[in-house]
């Protein structure tokens, strides 16, 4: 549903949890329940010779076998072991999805529930008492305390070599994982449908080349803007849009911007779609500053009122990707004109 006046139920329950300021604050920057004890479902199938050793950007993580009991921590680390077919015991529920902790393009994805993880500050002990023999961290903060402590607990795959806090890109991401849990094979197989996913979109939409697209955020703060090194962006840039150079440059080395009221005029391209973060749709849409925005005054502008479609935006998973293709170009197409 796009631009409707009314919150979705979620958002309503997420502002009710607690927490909901700071969840906000790294959904714009980038970006708990009873004990279970859910095994891995895969075997050391396909590519699972281990030990396997993984370069990331806090060390060289070594993992001795198969691992059987998985915690996944990072921004979407659940979801894409669950596309592997891995289950893991723990998890992070950074969207505030609610039940497993996962979108709806991965519901029943569990056979038994994961005990879900606090995200910024985890649970060491909660951790510990999962006795797991790997721990995702992969899409996170990338901060060195934190990896000295969850390495003390089982082998930790952090961020990517040379990455930035948050910024694992979808290839990387998948890539890094499934070499982690011996599935190669899979997360070839997985980008592979992504690629022919976006080719399809491309194909449909040939108006869509060339075009500027900035996806922006609206906060109780304000509104913000998603530079090209973000996955709400390349999300954009592989469709065959182009985030203006000038978001990159305000951003500089982070992958989003705040925009004041004397530069709101960034959000002007030939697509602006704004993604409401814990606020109703209609307070975006009712800013004069914003109608007065080029784009949005000439009709080109799509404001998200489905969590779903914004927290698939901002998952950047390999399927939350998928779902998201089969509903948001149409939507683009009819507001280019």
């Amino acid at each position: 549903m796009i631009r409707s006046s009314s919150p979705s139920s979620r958002v309503r329950r997420v502002l009710a949890a607690a927490g909901a300021v700071v969840a906000a604050s790294l959904v714009l920057a980038g970006c708990a329940g009873g004990s279970t004890t859910a095994q891995s479902t895969s075997s050391a199938t396909g590519d699972g010779a281990f030990p396997v050793s993984i370069t990331t950007g806090l060390g060289t993580t070594t993992i001795e076998s198969q691992p059987k009991r998985v915690v996944a921590l990072g921004w979407g680390d659940a979801e894409t072991a669950l596309e592997l077919g891995v289950q893991p015991v723990g998890a992070s529920d950074w969207l505030a999805f609610g039940g497993d902790g996962v979108g709806p393009w991965l519901k029943g994805a569990y056979t038994k529930s994961p005990k879900i993880i606090n995200t910024l500050e985890p649970s060491y002990e909660d951790i510990l008492k999962l006795k797991p023999d790997l721990i995702l961290d992969v899409k996170s903060s990338g901060d060195k305390d934190r990896y000295s402590k969850l390495s003390a607990i089982a082998p930790t795959v952090a961020i990517p070599r040379g990455g930035a806090n948050y910024l694992a890109t979808t290839e990387q991401q998948t890539t890094m994982i499934a070499k982690a849990l011996g599935k190669v094979s899979e997360g070839k197989e997985l980008l592979s449908g992504v690629d022919q996913a976006y080719a399809a979109a491309r194909k449909a939409h040939p108006e869509f080349d060339g075009k500027t697209a900035v996806i922006g955020s609206y906060t109780s703060e304000g509104f913000g803007a998603y530079a090209s090194a973000d996955s709400r962006a390349q999300f954009m840039e592989q469709l065959g849009f182009t985030i203006p150079k000038q978001i990159d440059r305000e951003a500089g080395k982070q992958f989003s911007v705040s925009l004041s009221n004397e530069n709101l005029d960034l959000l002007d391209a030939d697509l602006t779609v704004i993604l409401p973060i814990y606020v109703d749709a209609s307070k975006a849409e009712a800013d004069p500053l914003f109608q007065k925005v080029p784009s949005v005054q000439a009709g080109h502008d799509i404001v998200v009122d489905d969590a779903d479609v914004s927290s698939a935006f901002s998952m950047g998973t390999t399927a939350a990707i998928e779902w998201a293709l089969k509903r948001l170009p149409d939507e683009f197409q009819a507001k280019l004109g």
